[in-house]
């Protein structure tokens, strides 16, 4: 059995951090086999001192290098601390994690994964027992214990079973989407997974339900063609020619973990995560509100960096938003307390009602085809019907690069009481994550340090496409002025 309590000097001082999904390192330089082995070890003994005397846990692991094998070590290092562990036959999307998790009424589960990071990149996402991300005051012990290593505890070996992560989750799937109606369009879709866990998942839903479905990168690569396995409108070229070639109706596509979603409308235009995320709130409401059974009541959620189209959308249809730190645990929370229809945040992360309170992009793009057989309608023709109803959003996002001075004038700067910003007047500000600056005409700005990089990530909201760019323009001045 492979020992627990071993450690290099080096990696003794090398300090892990847990961000807002997990712990991401590079391979061979901060994700090492001697790091990764201290933190199961600090995971093992978050469990055993926190959980019941049967502590249970799951293990899965994405398409990257090495993960399996990761895995693997993890799951061995469990089962000789006394921790029954159930590893994933498969790789395994982070949703459909969280589904069993909530099955199996485990303590918890471990994601070897760094979702759209690059190929460089691994992780370890730790989940809760209703299949959340960690919060912070978990990680924060976790930390504590990796910074504390103790002798390995002695216990009798506990079962490691093998685990089919996907047959209950693509079951539950099937029931909360209504598969039959996007059958009946005739839509034929394209699917690119990035080579990452949604293959064999999203795909193999829409096969068994009879629904045509091209799917391209639906093999292992471990560096994910050559670029990050994210679903952004520059890595969507192979899908768009793939809806060429084939006469498809929508692009669908999900990141390295599955939990996030991209969208490209029949004729190939990206449709922004944050108009998706307002088109779907608004199809739910008209769709699941009033049902025989007493409707699906509740309010939306969001983070601070998502569209306030959520805001105008729940106001035209008279419910409450809820606004968020960004992270989606936060709004997961609000999903076990049943007070929302849709949570969704502008990084393409999704989940609703009933279902894990997790991101889940193969729910999200299942849904997005739903909303477009349902209404008959392209993405593009729904978003400008609703922009009638509702006003015009326009969000933009950018990573602004930081140095240790600008770093701390920035810290300086966001501390400070704001009336004016370039002109524009000051209506609200908002310190929940970062400064947000809300202005008179709706449009706003906010500032917002990383947790992994030194960068400041920079949101952005206009009416117009011209004021868009003149708040971004505004905000790096602020930055750098």
């Amino acid at each position: 059995m492979l020992a627990t309590n071993f450690f290099t000097m080096r990696d003794m001082s090398s300090q892990i951090k847990f961000g807002t999904s997990g712990w991401r390192g590079i391979i061979a330089e901060d994700f090492t086999l001697e790091n990764v082995r201290r933190v199961i070890d600090a995971i093992a003994r978050y469990i055993l001192a926190t959980a019941s005397s049967r502590p249970t846990l799951i293990v899965g692991y994405d398409t990257r290098f090495r993960s399996d094998k990761f895995a693997g070590l993890a799951a061995e290092m469990l089962a000789s601390q006394g921790i029954h562990c159930y590893l994933s036959q498969q790789a395994s999307p982070t949703p459909a994690m969280a589904f069993e998790i909530r099955r199996l009424k485990t303590q918890g589960g471990i994601n070897f994964t760094a979702s759209h990071n690059p190929a460089e990149y691994n992780g370890i996402k730790f989940s809760m027992p209703n299949g959340a991300p960690a919060l912070p005051e978990v990680t924060r012990q976790i930390e504590a214990e990796i910074q504390n290593p103790s002798l390995a505890r002695q216990a009798p070996l506990a079962p490691l079973e093998k685990a089919d992560l996907a047959k209950a989750y693509l079951e539950d799937l099937a029931h909360k989407v209504n598969l039959d109606v996007i059958r009946s369009a005739g839509m034929r879709l394209a699917y690119d997974p990035f080579f990452g866990t949604g293959q064999g998942y999203l795909n193999r839903l829409l096969d068994q339900a009879g629904i045509p479905v091209v799917c391209i990168h639906n093999w292992r690569d471990v560096l994910f063609g050559g670029h990050p396995p994210e679903p952004a409108d520059e890595y969507l070229h192979p899908l768009r020619q793939a809806m060429r070639e084939n006469n498809c109706q929508l692009g669908l596509a999900t990141d390295g973990d599955a939990d996030r979603f991209g969208i490209l409308d029949g004729d190939g235009n990206f449709i922004s995560p944050n108009h998706i995320l307002a088109l779907l709130l608004d199809y739910l409401i008209e769709s699941r509100r009033w049902t025989s059974n007493g409707g699906w009541l509740g309010g939306a959620a969001k983070s601070i960096a998502t569209t306030h189209m959520i805001d105008a959308v729940a106001s035209y249809h008279g419910i409450p938003v809820y606004e968020t730190p960004v992270g989606f645990k936060y709004i997961g929370e609000l999903i076990e307390q049943d007070k929302i229809i849709l949570g969704g945040e502008e990084s393409a992360g999704l989940s609703i009602r009933h279902h894990v309170p997790e991101k889940d992009g193969i729910l999200a793009c299942l849904l997005v085809a739903e909303m477009v057989a349902s209404r008959r309608a392209s993405l593009g023709e729904q978003l400008r019907e609703l922009f009638r109803k509702v006003g015009t959003y326009y969000p933009g996002r950018l990573n602004v690069p930081l140095t240790e001075n600008l770093k701390t004038r920035f810290a300086e700067r966001s501390r400070q009481d704001y009336s004016e910003l370039e002109g524009r007047h000051v209506v609200k500000m908002v310190r929940t994550d970062g400064l947000k600056l809300v202005f008179e005409d709706g449009s706003w700005v906010l500032f917002r340090m990383s947790g992994t990089e030194p960068v400041c990530r920079l949101y952005c909201e206009s009416p117009t496409l011209e004021g868009l760019e003149d708040l971004t323009t505004a905000a790096r001045n602020y930055l750098f002025g």
